[in-house]
């Protein structure tokens, strides 16, 4: 499917209007992860980067990143402590190749996603609005019938002492293709250098409601923050289609390369407002691995991106 194109514009209609419901229109920000913070930095791969994958920053000795986290949910003023809303925080990495050239990689904290497709992910929704709405049987009623989505809503999902104390997962898996022409697939892991640290009920409970935004911009200054990007690897049996499935903890890991964030940038900056990340690689030598998620992803992406972008444009026109 070419860059810019809907797949299925229906759905993806169907999905912008479900989180709407859900949590209402707030112009200029995403339906989900609308509360994000930016940061700049560089990619630099591993030795076993180039023996996985064909992609040009696989072998560039260093490529300019943007990083984007977020926390869960459509509403950009929630808390980030909230424990009503805590799901899995965001977090997203766009690889700048050249003037007009780019791909990246979108993961959240949780290792999973609740549904396998975009019309169960637009039940699932339904049956969030239908929740928040009073009739929490109908929610009730999906989980029992689909037990990923039961483990998504119910695992714990602590918060952390920082963003960049965080893991990552990139639910849907990809077809890595080197330059000889061996293909393997695997799913993306973002992990912090430092380790993973977490806050417990009581500690995030205390912390003020804007602290992980707050804190990043100065810990920056101080020092570099690295993160290691791995790939999980398939062997015979996972299903590499399905991103409501976790494969076993033992599978192996290739080290793909490491983020270094040097800085927290301004999101409200024009550019950076415009940019719409993309969970489809669209770069040769990574793609997807048939999992229908990554295009209906790609979809409400693009679509809401679109709505925001509109909505910015209509603002700066207004103050014009």
């Amino acid at each position: 499917m070419p860059a810019g194109t809907l797949g299925n514009p229906v759905l993806a209609q169907q999905l912008l209007d479900a989180f709407d419901q859900l949590q209402g229109v707030h112009p200029g920000f995403r339906p989900a992860h609308a509360k994000g913070l930016m940061c700049a930095g560089t990619f630099a791969p591993s030795a076993e980067a180039a023996n996985l994958t064909r992609a040009p920053h696989a072998s560039l000795r260093a490529t300019p990143v943007t990083v984007r986290y977020s926390n869960s949910t459509g509403l950009p003023n929630i808390p980030d402590n909230d424990p009503a809303h805590s799901g899995p925080r965001g977090i997203a990495v766009r690889f700048h190749l050249d003037a007009h050239l780019h791909t990246d990689i979108v993961a959240h904290s949780y290792d999973g996603f609740p549904v396998r497709n975009g019309e169960e992910f637009l039940e699932f929704l339904r049956a969030a609005a239908a929740a928040g709405a009073g009739r929490p049987e109908v929610m009730g009623g999906f989980l029992a019938a689909h037990p990923n989505a039961k483990r998504f809503v119910e695992a714990p999902k602590p918060v952390p002492t920082s963003f960049v104390r965080e893991a990552f997962f990139a639910g849907t898996a990809f077809k890595f293709t080197n330059s000889n022409g061996v293909s393997r697939h695997g799913r993306f892991r973002i992990r912090p250098a430092a380790g993973t640290e977490y806050l417990s009920n009581e500690a995030a409970a205390a912390m003020p409601p804007n602290f992980l935004f707050d804190e990043l911009g100065p810990r920056l200054v101080k020092e570099p923050v690295k993160l290691g990007i791995f790939v999980q690897m398939a062997e015979g049996g996972d299903d590499v289609a399905d991103a409501s499935t976790t494969w076993p903890a033992g599978r192996a890991e290739i080290p793909f390369g490491t983020v270094t964030l040097t800085a927290r940038v301004d999101e409200q900056d024009a550019e950076r407002r415009k940019i719409i990340f993309d969970p489809v690689p669209r770069v040769e030598g990574i793609d997807s691995a048939g999992d229908p998620l990554t295009q209906v992803r790609a979809d409400i992406y693009l679509l809401s991106g679109r709505r925001r972008r509109a909505a910015v444009a209509g603002a700066g026109a207004a103050h014009t």
